[in-house]
């Protein structure tokens, strides 16, 4: 008995060969067409002399109770040319202005009671578009980058005092300077006055003669 051998389904899927992608050249060109747009943060002429993560908080004194501002980075920056230094923090997504001030050299900076994670300080922010005084609180991963913090404000504050200071001392300068010159075109003008009055009672002397005196001076010249 001859032995039959089963027949086998033909199948175009699997007889077919993968078709590829096929590749037309054809270009598709975007239908808005995107321009670079310079961002500009303010802080071009400015180095940041510290850049930390930590969380910022507020005190709300109408509620009386701490109210978050952001996490995010906290910066001291330091201007190329004036050499002020200001604290800004940003949100780190929205990069929202939490704090933005200046460093001053009345302020101080004290460790959070109960956290050596946090510290706190007083300052006229300007993050809302207006100077408002407030009482900060941030908070740091460890507590190495809330003491480096901390020493890096102190430092920055004193070095600010040192500036006032000097610049108080070029203005009394200045203004010593101003005040000897005053002076001495004071007395320029004085010695003016005094050298014109001499000069013109030496005139009277010369043409400022009696008629007696003239009378004589003729009878002299007739004899």
């Amino acid at each position: 008995m001859a032995n039959k051998e089963p027949e086998l389904e033909h199948r175009e899927d699997e007889d077919a060969p993968a078709a590829d992608d096929e590749d037309t050249g054809a270009q598709v060109a975007p239908i808005v067409k995107l321009e670079e747009v310079a961002v500009s943060t303010g802080e071009e002429n400015e180095d940041a002399i510290l850049d930390l993560k930590s969380k910022l908080y507020r005190f709300d004194k109408d509620v009386n109770q701490w109210k978050e501002r952001g996490a995010g980075t906290v910066k001291l920056l330091k201007h190329k040319e004036t050499g002020k230094v200001r604290l800004v923090m940003r949100q780190s997504k929205t990069l929202k202005i939490c704090a933005n001030h200046l460093v001053l050299p009345t302020m101080t900076v004290q460790e959070h009671a109960g956290n050596d994670k946090s510290c706190l300080w007083h300052a006229s922010d300007f993050a809302d578009g207006e100077l408002k005084d407030e009482l900060f609180c941030i908070r740091f991963p460890s507590v190495e980058n809330c003491k480096t913090f901390m020493e890096m404000f102190e430092e920055v504050a004193e070095s600010q005092k040192s500036k006032v200071e000097n610049n108080d001392a070029s203005v009394a300068a200045e203004s010593l300077e101003k005040l000897s010159v005053e002076e001495k075109k004071g007395e320029d003008k004085a010695g003016e006055a005094v050298a014109a009055k001499e000069e013109k009672g030496t005139e009277v002397d010369n043409t400022g003669k009696s008629d007696s005196e003239k009378k004589e001076e003729e009878t002299a010249s007739s004899t």
